[in-house]
């Protein structure tokens, strides 16, 4: 698990949006390239990760779709967090992250499954600060869960741990693309 420091904030407190969309774009071009689909998993963001990857256009051809579980219940019972991870725990750890990016890959056959779990304010959440977010990936070469500490309000925190689930993707893609490259003729 890597961990991050947060994001440069704009004057507005939310990220780019010309970043979030370029990340999105970028991710929806590669996976069609590789003929791979995608499902999301959200806590934090609520629905902020699917819209931005189902605003680029061709992306009917790579995304399986996504769920929304808010509710550390829905956690188990939708996207298949094991209930004692979640009692032991608590919904805001990086191995729930991992088991809801793997449990939406699963449960909506994608090929990869991004998602984001984490605490964005105005109050602490069980014990867990704001701005304490995981994202996580699963694709066909195992799990990568990102630990963000982030700065700012709400919105900031919940559309940074957008941007920075998309690069945790794209970067999975890429080790992806490299460990598929033929070796070299020696």
């Amino acid at each position: 698990m890597r961990r991050d420091t947060g994001l440069e904030r704009p004057a507005d407190g939310a990220a780019d949006d010309a970043e979030v969309g370029s990340a999105a774009a970028g991710v929806v071009h590669r996976l069609a390239q590789r003929h791979e689909t995608l499902a999301t998993v959200e806590s934090l963001t609520g629905g902020l990760l699917a819209a931005s990857i189902v605003d680029i256009a061709g992306v009917s051809g790579i995304y399986r779709g996504g769920l929304v579980v808010y509710a550390t219940e829905l956690k188990g019972t939708l996207a298949g967090v094991p209930a004692d991870l979640l009692s032991e725990r608590g919904p805001v750890d990086p191995d729930v992250a991992a088991a809801l990016a793997a449990g939406g890959r699963q449960r909506c056959g994608a090929d990869w499954g991004v998602a984001t779990t984490g605490v964005a304010g105005p109050e602490p959440q069980d014990g867990k600060p704001v701005g304490l977010v995981y994202v996580a990936v699963a694709g066909p070469n195992g799990a990568e869960v990102r630990q963000l500490d982030l700065d700012g309000g709400r919105d900031h925190v919940r559309s940074a741990a957008v941007v920075e689930a998309l690069r945790l993707l794209a970067e999975q893609i890429h080790a992806a693309d490299t460990a598929d490259a033929p070796l070299p003729a020696s």
